[in-house]
């Protein structure tokens, strides 16, 4: 089984890499992009029988900073 964690920045908090590329599309003539964030997509291979909650743990433990990241999990 394959899930997909998706790690961003809470709002709120500081992105200067969304503010540089938002920056950058504008230098590029892509005057309309008002903001961009950036994150990070993990996928893990778990086994069929892993739970949700197991996969929220290693969120919490490991793949993201709670304190100034929130993540989201899907089950593929």
């Amino acid at each position: 089984m394959k899930a997909r964690v998706t790690v961003m920045l809470k709002e709120g908090v500081l992105d200067p890499q969304g503010e540089a590329i938002r920056q950058a599309l504008g230098s590029l003539g892509f005057d309309g992009v008002t903001g961009a964030r950036q994150g990070k997509v993990i996928e893990l291979d778990v086994a069929p029988d892993t739970e949700e909650g197991q996969i929220a743990e290693m969120c919490e433990k490991l793949l993201a900073n709670t304190v100034i990241e929130s993540y989201r999990i899907e089950v593929l």
